[in-house]
C-alpha cells in the first residue's frame, strides 16, 4: 500500500553534503561568549520567536494609518487598538476625528439580521461610504452590499452577491472587466453578465494582453483602462522564438513539468510589445503605428504597476495615451503621446544617459513624468547631473523651459501636480542638512519657478498620502526607532489634526530593543554609507559576540528600506540577534535614494554586491565596540542576498565565516534579461573566451570556500531558477568543499519566513557561530 503523507504535513528535504567532519574555521574560536555559560536554547529559541514579525508587528497599535479618501476630502481608515480594531472617521473642514460609528450596536444589527454572531471590535468591513447626514453607512460584508442607518441602527436587506470575476481588471467606474480567454481579450458587463470578445487574432506566444516578465507572470491582463472606462491601453506580447524556461513540481509518481518564455541577458530573441488601444463599447482597435517596444519601463521594477500596466497615463478627458519607450540596453527612454482614437504618435522627449537611465531615485517606483494637458507642458525627471530632478518642457516644442529642483539631494517620488494652482508635489531626500539622507520628505515647488517649500519638517521619515483633491495630505512620520505619529496636514503643510501616535508599549512589555542606527565610510574612506546595529535584549558590553550581517544588496533597494519604524525589520534581524549576536545592516555603495555615481558604482559587476563597503563598516564597527568579534562573521540573505551572501564567502574568504545563503540568482546568465541587462549590462563575449558576466559567475569561484555555507532554494522557484544554485553546488562537489543544502520542495521564491527555514537559518548560525548544540527539531509557531 503506497504511504500517503497528511495533508497538513509539511514536506521539506534538508540534504546535508558534508564529506567529511566539519572544517576548522579561519580563526580560533573564542570561547562562547554573547552568551551565557550554560543556555536554555529552546527558551532562548521561544524568546527569540517572541520578537519575530508574525508576534511583534500586531503589538503596535495605532499604526499603520492607510487613509482611504470619501467625499468631501473626508478619509476613513482601520485602526488596531488593545481589543482588536475599529474604524475611525476624519473630516478635516471639520477638524474632527471620531469613531465612525458605534461599533458594538452595528454589531447587534449585524448578528440580528444575519444571525452570525459579530464581533464589535473585529467586524470585517470593506469599501465604506458615508452620507453626507451622517447618517447613512454603507459597507461591503461578505461579498454583499449593505447600507444602514447609524443612529437608528437600521439595515436594510443587503444586495445580491457582488461578482468577483477572476484574474481580471476592472474599469474605474466598477461596471465592466476585461478577462483573458485563450490568448484574446474580453469585456465583462458586470450588472448583466453580457460578454463581448475583443480580440480574435491571438495565439499562443503571440496573444494579447499577456502578463509575462518571465521572472514573474499572472493570468490576468495587462491592461491600463481610460478614466472614462471606455478604452484600455495594452498590446499583443510577441514570444514566438524566445527560450523557455523549465520546472519540475513534486507529486506522487510523475512529476509535473512547467514551461514558459522566459528571456535571459544575450538572447537575440526577446519578447517584444505591439501597442494597441481597444474601445470596450464598440469594440475597434487602433494599433499604434511605431516598432514593437521591448519589456522596459523608466524605472525599476517590472512591467505592472498598482495592478495595471506601467509607465503609461491617460489624460483626464480620456484623448490621449502618454508612455514610454525604453531601449534594451536601458539607456534611452522616449516619452510618445498617442491619440486614442487616430492612433497617432508624436515622440515627446528623448534622453540618453548612461550606464543606464533611472526615472525613481528610489529605485522602484515611478513614473515620475506626467504630462500636463491643462498647460500644455511636461514634467520630467531626469538624473543627468548625478542628482535627480525635475524640469518642465513645452509639449509643442518639446523645448525647456525651466528646471524646477537642483541641489545635492535627490527628487524621489512625484505625489501630485495641481495644474490649476500651478504646484508640483514631490517627496526628495537629503536635502536638509545634518539629518539622515534617506529620511523622506515632502515638498512642492511652482510650476512657475521660484524656491522649493518643505511641507513636513519633522526631523524623520515621512511617508504621505495626498487626498484626491490636493487639498490635503496625511503624513505620517517615524524613524527606525521613533513610533509614527500620523498628522493631517493643509496642502501647504499646515497641522489640520494629530491622526494617531502609535502605543508601542506592547513592544516595551516584552523588552524589545530599538534598533542603533550608525555611519561608516565605504571602501573609498570618503563616502559615507549608513546601517541599523541590532543587539540582544540582554545586551552586556563586557561580552564578546559574533557579528552577524543581514543584506540584500539592491540595486533597487538596499538592505535597510524606507527609515520608517517597524516591529521587525527585514530578515527577522532583531530575533536572531536575541540568540547572542550583533546583527547589521548597511546601505552600501551601488544602493538607490543618494547621488547616479553611488547607485551606479558596481555596474558590470554585480558580485561586487557592495561587499567591499560592508567590510569597511563593520571593521569601523568593530574599533568603536570591543564587544564585535570579528573572528566570527557570518552573513545571510535570500534571492538577492542569497547572491551576496555566496560572493561574501566566495570572494572573501578570509573575512566572512558561516553564511546562509537562499534562493539566490547566483549567475545572472541564468536569470531574467530584464535584471541582469540594466545592471551588469548587455552580455557580449570577449577576446579571451570569457564574456562580461563572467566576473559575477560564482560558481567559477567555487575553490575559495573556506567557511560554512548553507545553500537553500525552492524547487519552484519560477523567479530565481533553481538552477543557478545547482551549478555552484556541482562546482564545490567538483572542488570537494563541504557545504549544506536545503531544498525546499514545491516552494517559490518566497520561502524565507517559513518557521522551518527560520529555525535551520538560527541553527546554523548557533553551531557555527557560538559553537554551541542548538535545540533538536525546536518548533517555531507561525502566523
Amino acid at each position: 500500500m503506497r504511504y500517503q503523507a497528511p495533508a497538513t504535513l509539511l514536506v521539506l528535504i534538508a540534504a546535508s553534503l558534508s564529506a567529511c567532519a566539519p572544517a576548522p574555521p579561519p580563526q580560533q574560536v573564542a570561547p562562547v561568549a554573547g552568551v551565557a555559560a550554560e543556555v536554555d536554547w529552546s527558551a532562548r529559541y521561544a524568546q527569540a520567536e517572541r520578537l519575530m514579525s508574525w508576534n511583534v508587528n500586531q503589538l503596535v497599535l495605532g499604526a499603520p494609518v492607510q487613509p482611504q479618501w470619501v467625499e468631501g476630502d473626508r478619509f476613513w481608515y482601520r485602526n488596531r487598538i488593545a481589543e482588536g480594531h475599529e474604524f475611525i472617521l476624519i473630516d478635516p473642514v471639520r477638524g474632527t476625528r471620531d469613531r465612525a460609528f458605534d461599533h458594538e450596536r452595528l454589531a447587534q444589527a449585524l448578528t440580528e439580521e444575519t444571525g452570525v454572531e459579530y464581533s464589535a471590535w473585529e467586524l470585517p468591513l470593506q469599501a465604506l461610504s458615508f452620507a453626507d447626514d451622517g447618517r447613512g453607512l454603507g459597507f461591503e460584508l461578505d461579498r454583499r452590499r449593505w447600507q444602514c442607518d447609524v443612529m437608528e441602527f437600521r439595515c436594510e436587506p443587503p444586495t445580491a452577491p457582488i461578482e468577483r470575476v477572476q484574474n481580471a481588471a476592472l474599469s474605474p467606474d466598477a461596471e465592466r472587466a476585461v478577462i483573458l480567454r485563450d490568448h484574446d481579450l474580453w469585456v465583462r458587463e458586470l450588472a448583466t453578465g453580457e460578454e463581448r470578445r475583443l480580440t480574435t487574432d491571438g495565439a499562443e506566444r503571440y496573444g494579447y494582453a499577456t502578463d509575462n516578465e518571465g521572472w514573474r507572470r499572472s493570468d490576468r491582463p495587462a491592461v491600463r483602462w481610460s478614466p472614462d472606462s471606455r478604452r484600455i491601453a495594452t498590446y499583443r506580447l510577441d514570444e514566438r522564438g524566445v527560450g523557455e524556461m523549465h520546472l519540475w513540481q513534486m507529486a506522487e509518481g510523475r512529476p509535473i513539468l512547467h514551461s514558459w518564455p522566459y528571456a535571459l541577458p544575450g538572447d537575440t530573441v526577446v519578447p517584444m510589445y505591439e501597442r494597441v488601444i481597444i474601445d470596450v463599447v464598440d469594440g475597434t482597435m487602433v494599433r499604434l503605428p511605431i516598432p514593437p517596444d521591448h519589456q522596459r519601463t523608466s524605472s525599476c521594477c517590472g512591467m505592472m504597476r498598482g495592478g495595471a500596466w506601467g509607465d503609461a497615463a491617460w489624460s483626464e478627458d480620456s484623448r490621449w495615451l502618454a508612455f514610454t519607450s525604453v531601449s534594451r540596453d536601458y539607456n534611452t527612454v522616449t516619452l510618445r503621446l498617442a491619440d486614442a482614437t487616430t492612433g497617432q504618435v508624436r515622440d515627446l522627449i528623448t534622453e540618453t544617459l548612461e550606464p543606464f537611465f533611472e526615472g525613481s531615485a528610489a529605485g522602484r517606483g515611478g513614473p515620475n513624468w506626467r504630462v500636463l494637458h491643462q498647460r500644455n507642458q511636461l514634467l520630467w525627471y531626469s538624473p543627468r547631473d548625478d542628482w535627480g530632478h525635475l524640469y518642465l518642457y513645452d509639449l509643442d516644442t518639446g523645448q525647456q523651459i525651466r528646471r524646477l529642483t537642483s541641489g545635492d539631494w535627490t527628487v524621489i517620488d512625484v505625489m501630485q501636480v495641481d495644474e490649476t494652482g500651478g504646484w508640483v508635489y514631490f517627496t526628495g531626500a537629503g536635502r536638509e542638512a545634518g539629518r539622515d539622507p534617506y529620511f523622506r520628505h515632502l515638498y512642492r515647488v511652482s510650476l512657475d519657478g521660484g524656491d522649493v517649500a518643505l511641507l513636513t519638517p519633522e526631523d524623520a521619515d515621512h511617508v504621505v498620502t495626498m487626498a484626491p483633491s490636493g487639498r490635503y495630505f496625511v503624513d505620517s512620520h517615524s524613524t527606525p526607532y521613533r513610533p509614527p505619529v500620523a498628522m493631517l496636514r493643509r496642502a501647504d503643510g499646515g497641522p489640520v489634526i494629530t491622526v494617531e501616535e502609535a502605543d508601542i508599549s506592547g513592544l516595551e512589555e516584552i523588552d524589545w530593543p530599538a534598533p542603533i542606527p550608525f555611519t561608516a565610510l565605504a571602501r573609498d574612506g570618503a563616502t559615507e554609507i549608513h546601517g541599523l546595529m541590532f543587539r540582544p535584549s540582554d545586551f552586556d558590553p563586557d561580552r564578546s559576540y559574533p557579528i552577524i550581517n543581514r543584506i540584500y544588496p539592491g540595486p533597487q533597494v538596499g538592505s535597510i528600506g524606507p527609515r520608517t519604524f517597524q516591529a521587525s525589520r527585514g530578515g527577522n534581524s532583531q530575533a536572531l540577534a536575541e540568540l547572542g549576536f550583533v546583527v547589521v545592516q548597511i546601505d552600501a555603495l551601488g544602493t538607490p535614494m543618494r547621488s547616479a555615481d553611488f547607485h551606479t558604482y558596481y555596474y558590470g559587476d554585480l558580485a561586487d554586491n557592495g561587499l567591499p563597503d560592508q567590510i569597511a563598516a563593520m571593521r569601523q564597527l568593530a574599533e568603536r565596540h570591543p564587544y564585535i568579534d570579528l573572528s566570527r562573521v557570518g552573513m545571510y540573505g535570500h534571492s538577492g542576498g542569497g547572491f551576496a551572501t555566496a560572493a561574501a564567502l566566495l570572494r572573501h574568504p578570509d573575512f566572512f565565516h558561516v553564511g546562509v545563503s537562499s534562493a539566490g540568482n547566483l549567475d545572472n546568465r541564468g536569470y531574467t534579461y530584464y535584471w541582469g541587462e540594466k545592471w551588469q549590462g548587455p552580455l557580449e563575449e570577449l577576446p579571451d573566451g570569457t564574456d562580461t558576466y563572467t566576473n559575477q559567475a560564482l560558481h567559477l569561484l567555487a575553490e575559495n570556500l573556506e567557511g560554512r555555507l548553507l545553500l537553500a532554494y525552492g524547487t519552484m522557484d519560477a523567479n530565481v531558477h533553481p538552477n543557478m544554485t545547482l551549478l555552484l553546488i556541482n562546482e564545490l562537489i567538483r572542488h570537494n568543499k563541504d557545504f549544506d543544502v536545503i531544498v525546499m520542495p514545491n516552494r517559490g521564491h518566497g520561502f524565507a519566513n517559513e518557521p522551518f527555514f527560520v529555525r535551520k537559518t538560527w541553527d546554523y548560525f548557533v553551531t557555527h557561530l557560538l559553537d554551541q548544540e542548538p535545540p533538536r527539531e525546536h518548533r517555531l509557531r507561525s502566523n
